[in-house]
């Protein structure tokens, strides 16, 4: 993406700005992480592991970038709480990548491909023999 500036009708080209595939990933997942109902996003076996071993968090993690030359494809992978109506939380994923990457890049989106992979139920609370009186 080239961007010019004309000064005094004389036409300046400013330079050219790429934006990796890594950052469209990133910014994929988080719009997709705050998309109600949105559980969790799903990752490989490696990156589950190194999370939960305190490793830092993968904001990639459950998100597929192929750049055309038209455009950009994307599959995101995801977990929803138990309950959620599935259509319209994949619609809302749709539209919060599609926007949030065509207002943070400019770039166009030709698809969100929405994976719905698991249900997250409510994890039960943990109970202690404090809470019941003797």
């Amino acid at each position: 993406m080239a961007y010019t500036n004309n000064l005094r009708n004389k036409e300046v080209t400013l330079g050219k700005i790429e934006v990796a595939p890594e950052v469209i990933g990133v910014i994929a997942g988080l719009a997709t992480c705050e998309v109600d109902n949105v559980a969790a996003m799903q990752g490989g076996f490696a990156s589950e592991v190194r999370e939960r071993l305190g490793g830092t968090t993968n904001y990639r993690k459950g998100v597929k970038i192929v750049l055309e030359e038209n455009g950009i494809t994307i599959d995101v992978y995801c977990t929803v709480f138990f309950g959620a109506i599935i259509p319209l939380v994949a619609e809302s994923i749709q539209t919060a990548v599609r926007d949030t990457i065509l207002s943070m890049t400019g770039l166009s989106v030709l698809e969100v491909n929405v994976h719905i992979v698991g249900v997250q139920f409510d994890k039960a609370e943990n109970v202690s023999l404090e809470d019941f009186p003797l």
